[in-house]
């Protein structure tokens, strides 16, 4: 039996997990989209709310209990393909105060962590993100990770920046820009309609507002 998967919900944001090779466009219901190569009925789930199965209605998603911000994610090491983040990395605080002898916590550092660990090696993480300084990195009031165009370098290269607060892992940045979310429904994106849209939302007012990383697990 195919090995699969994951898929996390935050507040309407999302982290999916898949264990097939490469990115496929599915919806599982609407206003919901995921990317996995898998028949959905081998797509979990992740919330932190204790209703998680009532969340995925009568479809084929399995979702299960945990809190990503102080849990890890609840898969074996080297068991994904590929994983993709779609508005929920700002979700991730940056510190939290956990009191007794922990002390300090670094949540966004430790997610950092845990996806690397759940990746192949050369496994994709797709993330997409609104940035700074656009007004929708901040809007949202349970927006609590400011997300720049040069934060995947603190995961990223040989000696990332992110071992000073505990990152273990090692990505490879296959890309990481501004760039419209609609670019990347489908993988892999269309270049030339991609360049065309990036173009044009550049001179709207706002600009382009999100933040677009491929980053490939180095193992």
């Amino acid at each position: 039996m195919d090995r699969l998967k994951g898929q996390a919900y935050h507040r309407g944001a999302q982290l999916t997990g898949a264990a097939n090779a490469g990115y496929k466009t599915e919806t599982s219901r609407p206003g919901l989209r995921h990317e996995s190569a898998q028949p959905r009925e081998l797509i979990y789930g992740i919330d932190n709310r204790e209703d998680t199965q009532q969340l995925a209605g009568k479809g084929s998603v399995t979702i299960v209990s945990a809190n990503l911000a102080l849990e890890r994610i609840p898969f074996e090491d080297d068991f994904l393909d590929s994983i993709s983040a779609f508005d929920f990395l700002e979700h991730s605080p940056r510190q939290l105060y956990i009191g007794g002898d922990t002390g300090l916590s670094y949540p966004f550092i430790d997610l950092m962590n845990e996806i690397w660990r759940v990746l192949k090696p050369g496994g994709k993480f797709l993330a997409i993100t609104p940035a700074f300084p656009s007004s929708a990195a901040f809007a949202d009031p349970t927006h609590v990770n400011a997300i720049t165009a040069t934060t995947h370098e603190y995961f990223c290269g040989s000696s990332p920046a992110g071992r000073a607060y505990g990152f273990v892992g090692a990505f490879r940045a296959n890309f990481a820009k501004l760039s419209s979310p609609s670019n990347y429904h489908n993988m892999p994106p269309d270049a030339f309609r991609s360049w065309l849209r990036d173009s044009t939302r550049r001179l709207k007012p706002g600009g382009l507002q999100h933040v677009v990383w491929e980053l490939e697990a180095v193992k």
